[in-house]
């Protein structure tokens, strides 16, 4: 599948509106990435559909740095936090990155999108 990249069209503070002119929109929820001039990657977080071709975005940390035009890769699913053993006693940023200084947990298969529907009432143990 090629990557769906867009376009900073406008920085309102922690709001940003992307334009993907000539690429589909991605879906709301899902997490876009932009890479900063140092090389950090800053997330954003897909809130609305603003129109033919824009979507409107918060980013999940400052935007101080960002300019118009930089490119915006839509990953394709949502945010994610780690799940299982290896997160026992660790701590996370919001976008599932370890900051305890221990270093990384890898994601893999054991991740859970952090806007997933409850489980049902039957499917609880009590």
């Amino acid at each position: 599948m090629a990557e769906n990249i867009g376009r900073i069209k406008q920085i309102i503070g922690a709001v940003l509106d992307v334009s993907f002119t000539g690429s589909k929109l991605p879906e709301i929820l899902n997490a876009l990435e932009v890479t900063r001039e140092d090389g950090s990657i800053l997330v954003l977080e897909c809130q609305r559909h603003l129109g033919e071709d824009s979507v409107r975005t918060i980013s999940m940390d400052s935007t101080e740095g960002l300019t118009r035009g930089m490119e915006v890769r839509d990953t394709g699913a949502p945010i994610s936090m780690p799940i299982g053993e290896a997160i026992k006693g660790r701590l996370f940023n919001v976008v599932g990155e370890a900051i305890d200084g221990i270093g990384t947990v890898d994601k893999g298969n054991n991740a859970y999108p952090i806007h997933r529907k409850p489980p049902k009432y039957d499917e609880l143990d009590t």
